[in-house]
């Protein structure tokens, strides 16, 4: 046998070496430890030696903001001067959309998308406001996209001066880092409860939850751009004796162009899924339409509110990544040796298009709202069909029963075997299963880091319910990877299908949370089904993509070699695709896993229980130690879960 014939079972034995190394000496730590352990403080569920209550002090915290909130000097002269700052840029920005009428948005709307991204993007802007108007959500589309304007404004620029000092300063990075996976982890509900006892129910805490919600990928992606300059450009810029802003001004940040604008569109894209959730405290606009039609179970007004929001997503996200090009500077397929004449030319047709385009408005504006002949209701149609739906899928289909009986089966053969046996495990079991997991995966510190997450949910109190919560988490990422890896293989197979699942995928991905609780809540019913059903149904799109992506970019020459020896399709799946796609398709796992995790919360609202319904209770009730301790012991699972599902690069890359 040759020594290439050798090489693979060589490297999977040393693989299998190391990986019997690590859990050996876990082993022997847990030999050591586990027998303390249990005769100190017990096998069962976490011991309550170890809790720490927050309750009274986070109790008297909120007594006091409440009572000093209309007469403290730090309210007055220092929280309300910001609130009222925001209350008038959105007011400002308001004005000026009704200002301009919907002739005059939608004209300028697809002039800047033209301008941005190229012809497409502008009758995509276009189609979006009109289909927005036409569904009779004009006036709610415009408060949603004022509060949208400055909230992104404020997250960039925040996100912006974090990311700078992060990406100039070592320091400031590694100090800055696990504050921001804190950040992204925590849910998006947690953070309505402190802004709502300091600045009151209103758009003033919307826009701040938004901005702490979205200005965190604007803060990494900078950072990343800024860190990731090519070391030669710096080292001939310093030759010429630039000093420090000038290196910051003429080489990083133009070399970073490109993540910064994904910074933005990140931000947009997260800004925008706050919509419907900060309408719980006050947001007007067309979140707070999906919130209503969510308490009576309304699909149609759902459906109504929930197409703008996704058609302003789709804009926001055609316009600011259609064509980086012409962002930086460069027409679309240049190098930068174009013409000056020539793209000068073309800006100037481009601006002239556009100006005749305001004039057209102009004169064919017949008053600022869209006009009222001009609407389709949608929602009594949608209604219809959800009645029928409900009425034929609900029960009693021949043989398979119905939607109420699957959500009966699911909660009661999956979720509550899972719940108790997750409930049952020894709590050093559970933190040794963790450790091994993530060291398996990665390195000491990952395992460290998911294990003491782990533990501070144990010390927070909240360990039962955790389990809880982790129990559908897990049923729904398993869920959702087999029907994503199908639908994937598929989509990665064919072209076609992969054409007639780009704009599925694409509304599937920007429709808020909360429009899918709807429709799931009328087919299965109240309980921990629904909240489950929905994340899947959210999760999949983003799995779907990764997967096929990843299948797709699989080298041919590979794929060849094996059609070449006679494999089928289903080796070559097996045997090529999936093992030189591994670190997509581990992605795929941690995306799915965080997307399910963050509407599993939500499904509180709908009798999902566990944290989430203790982050709910604690934002309806005011009770900042409930909601906010529940919060934090949710940030703690999220980041535990995405230690264990994302490799380090070498393991990732197969080194390690």
């Amino acid at each position: 046998m040759s020594s290439t014939t050798m090489t693979a079972p060589a490297r999977v034995a040393v693989l299998r070496h190391r990986a019997v190394r690590k859990l050996l000496l876990l082993a022997a730590v847990a030999a050591v430890l586990v027998p303390f352990a249990d005769a100190r403080w017990g096998s069962g569920s976490w011991p309550h030696a170890l809790t720490v209550s927050l309750d009274a002090p986070l109790k008297s915290t909120s007594t006091w903001i409440i009572d000093n909130r209309d007469s403290h000097w730090l309210f007055l002269y220092f929280f309300g001067h910001i609130s009222g700052a925001i209350i008038t840029a959105i007011h400002a920005v308001y004005v000026v959309l009704l200002a301009l009428g919907w002739a005059g948005v939608t004209a300028g709307a697809a002039l800047l998308a033209w301008r941005a991204a190229g012809v497409r993007a502008a009758v995509t802007a276009l189609l979006s406001f009109a289909v927005c108007g036409a569904l009779g959500m004009w006036v709610p589309t415009m408060r949603t996209l004022a509060l949208m304007i400055v909230a992104v404004a404020a997250s960039v620029a925040v996100g912006a001066l974090l990311g700078l000092a992060a990406g100039l300063s070592d320091r400031t990075f590694r100090a800055l880092r696990p504050v921001l996976d804190t950040m992204q982890a925590l849910p998006a509900f947690a953070y309505l409860l402190p802004v709502v006892l300091v600045f009151g129910i209103g758009v003033a805490p919307a826009v701040l939850a938004t901005v702490v919600y979205a200005a965190p990928p604007m803060a990494r992606l900078t950072a990343l751009g800024l860190r990731g300059t090519d070391k030669g450009v710096l080292e001939a810029v310093d030759s010429l004796g630039a000093t420090a802003r000038q290196r910051l001004l003429t080489a990083r940040l133009p070399l970073a162009r490109r993540e910064l604008l994904l910074g933005v569109n990140q931000t947009i894209m997260m800004a925008l899924s706050m919509a419907v959730i900060a309408s719980v405290i006050g947001a007007d606009g067309l979140g707070d339409r999906v919130y209503q039609a969510l308490s009576t179970v309304d699909v149609g007004s759902a459906l109504a509110a929930g197409i703008p929001i996704v058609l302003l997503a789709i804009v926001f996200d055609r316009t600011t990544a259609g064509r980086p090009g012409l962002w930086a500077g460069v027409p679309q397929g240049g190098t930068g040796g174009h013409n000056p004449t020539t793209a000068r030319t073309r800006a100037i047709t481009v601006w002239a298009s556009g100006l005749a385009a305001f004039g057209a408005a102009a004169l064919l504006q017949s008053g600022q709202a869209w006009p009222p002949g001009w609407t389709v209701a949608i929602a009594a149609p949608v209604n219809t069909a959800k009645d029928w739906m409900v009425d034929h899928l609900y029960s009693g289909l021949p043989g398979i029963g119905g939607t109420a009986d699957w959500a009966a089966h699911y909660t009661g053969w999956v979720l509550d075997p899972l719940r108790s046996g997750l409930q049952g495990l020894p709590w050093w079991a559970a933190l040794l299963l963790v450790a091994a997991l993530a060291w398996l995966i990665g390195t000491w510190r990952t395992a460290l880091t998911a294990v003491l997450s782990l533990a501070l949910i144990g010390v927070l109190g909240r360990w039962d319910a955790s389990m809880d919560t982790l129990s559908q988490v897990l049923a729904a990422v398993a869920v959702t990877l087999v029907l994503g890896f199908a639908v994937a293989v598929a989509a990665a197979r064919s072209t076609r299908v992969e054409r007639l699942l780009r704009p599925v995928l694409d509304v599937c991905q920007t429709m808020p949370q909360f429009v899918y609780l709807i429709p799931v809540v009328a087919l299965f019913g109240v309980g921990r089904a629904p909240g489950a059903a929905a994340a899947i149904v959210y999760a999949l799109p983003a799995v779907v993509r990764i997967v096929s992506q990843g299948l797709r970019r699989v080298n041919p020459g590979a794929l060849e070699s094996a059609r070449s020896l006679g494999a089928t399709g289903g080796q070559q799946l097996r045997q090529v695709q999936f093992p030189l796609a591994r670190p997509q398709l581990l992605l795929a796992v941690n995306q799915a896993v965080v997307l399910v995790l963050s509407v599993v919360i939500i499904a509180g609202l709908v009798g999902g229980g566990a944290l989430g319904y203790d982050v709910v209770f604690g934002l309806a009730q005011g009770d900042l130690a409930t909601g906010l301790v529940a919060g934090v012991a949710i940030a703690c699972l999220g980041l535990m879960l995405d230690r264990v599902t994302q490799p380090t690069k070498g393991v990732r890359d197969g080194n390690a």
